[in-house]
């Protein structure tokens, strides 16, 4: 018995003291809270303020990539039209040497 003894009064006099700490606690969790939430409206602000100033530059850099894409399709296209015509060239050159001279 002595023992039960022993460890109810272990675990009674633990209980006690984090009873103790959780009263000790709560206050200074209160000045916490109360430190912080200046803080995170100051922080939500700042938040805010930089989506506002992204947001030309974000449609700077669109307009940027839409005229880069379109330049780079003309370049393209040049490039493509300059192929087809030395195709054509090559052809029509290769199709003069192998006819056959006429006879006579």
């Amino acid at each position: 018995m002595a023992f039960m003894d022993s460890l109810k009064k272990l675990f009674g006099s633990a209980k006690e003291m984090a009873d103790d700490l959780g009263e000790k606690a709560a206050p200074m969790m209160d000045k916490a809270k109360e430190k912080a939430t200046p803080m995170m409206g100051k922080a939500k602000e700042m938040a805010g303020d930089l989506g506002e100033k992204a947001a030309p530059m974000m449609g700077k850099a669109k307009e940027a990539a839409s005229e880069a894409f379109e330049k780079a399709k003309d370049v393209a296209e040049d490039i493509r039209n300059k192929v087809e015509g030395a195709a054509e060239d090559t052809q029509e050159a290769v199709e003069k040497e192998t006819e056959e001279p006429p006879e006579g």
